[in-house]
């Protein structure tokens, strides 16, 4: 069984793995399909093998029968695609719910125990960035743990694909999707909601040409962190006044800090001769302090 080859991968003992039922309508199945399919993951969470069950449904396939079958069978967290909690947005996407919709279903959610995921997707048709940053903070209000930002693109053969052709719609630009999202992860992390993905996963249709455009980029999440410490050695460094500096920062943000193709180094060896980056594992978040050599 595919669950078991998985597990068999993992070598670490402290390892968090989760069963997940995505990439449709989970709830939107026959009864008897989500039945089969979790009755086959509950062992697995029985055991401790796993941590957990996840699942991902749309806000308007949520209802108190639902949640009472995804909780006998030990699904701990639920995922709603929300893509947006503005009504016009939500509208001109033809989504086929509401903002209300994914209130509804997110209160009935957490009333039943789950710990809630919502989705949102910036750019869509008759968004802005003013507009996501309101969903973001709804998100936020209505007791999500968890989020993904995905920005939207161009997939051919579809209604946008057509409007696209037509004039009637422009995408964001890479660099106006990386600011945003930067800006969505820094007011997400403020309220301790976790951002468990940014932007899309690199998928063979879309290597295979099925994108027409948009701000896609296989990077993307790596782009986003290296916006973020742009900013913070912009705001934080004004004040340092030497030809040499060594940075040190938590070991995970190490990457992030140096930036996507050096961004962040280049962009501080314009101000200094010489810049060294380093990993302190008793550094917290993102805080970091400075040498001079």
């Amino acid at each position: 069984m595919k669950i078991d080859a998985h597990l068999a991968s993992y070598t670490a003992h402290d390892r968090e793995v989760e069963i997940a039922f995505f990439g449709g309508t989970f709830t939107g199945l026959p009864t008897k399909i989500q039945e089969k399919y979790l009755s086959i993951a509950k062992p697995y969470v029985e055991s401790g093998a796993v941590s957990g069950i996840r699942i991902s449904t749309r806000p308007d396939y949520i209802d108190e029968e639902n949640l009472g079958l995804l909780k006998y069978f030990g699904v701990d967290t639920i995922e709603l695609g929300a893509q947006s909690l503005d009504d016009e947005v939500l509208l001109r996407c033809n989504r086929g719910h509401t903002a209300g919709d994914v209130c509804n279903a997110s209160e009935m959610i957490i009333r039943f125990g789950f710990t809630l995921g919502l989705q949102m997707m910036i750019g869509l048709p008759g968004d802005s960035p003013q507009k996501s940053m309101a969903t973001a903070q709804k998100i936020i209000a209505l007791g999500a743990k968890e989020t993904r930002i995905y920005p939207c693109l161009i997939i051919s053969d579809t209604e946008l694909a057509r409007e696209y052709a037509k004039g009637l719609y422009t995408p964001y630009d890479l660099e106006v999707a990386i600011r945003l999202s930067a800006e969505l992860v820094l007011m997400f992390e403020k309220d301790e909601v976790k951002v468990i993905r940014l932007g899309l996963h690199r998928s063979e249709e879309l290597q295979a040409g099925a994108m027409i455009a948009g701000p896609y980029h296989n990077s993307f999440k790596e782009l986003v962190m290296t916006e973020i410490w742009n900013r913070i050695f912009v705001s934080g460094m004004n004040e340092m006044h030497s030809e040499t500096i060594h940075l040190h920062v938590k070991p995970s943000e190490l990457n992030y800090a140096v930036g996507y193709q050096a961004k962040n180094k280049n962009m501080l060896l314009n101000k200094f001769r010489q810049v060294k980056f380093s990993g302190d594992t008793n550094i917290v978040g993102r805080d970091f302090y400075v040498n001079t050599f």
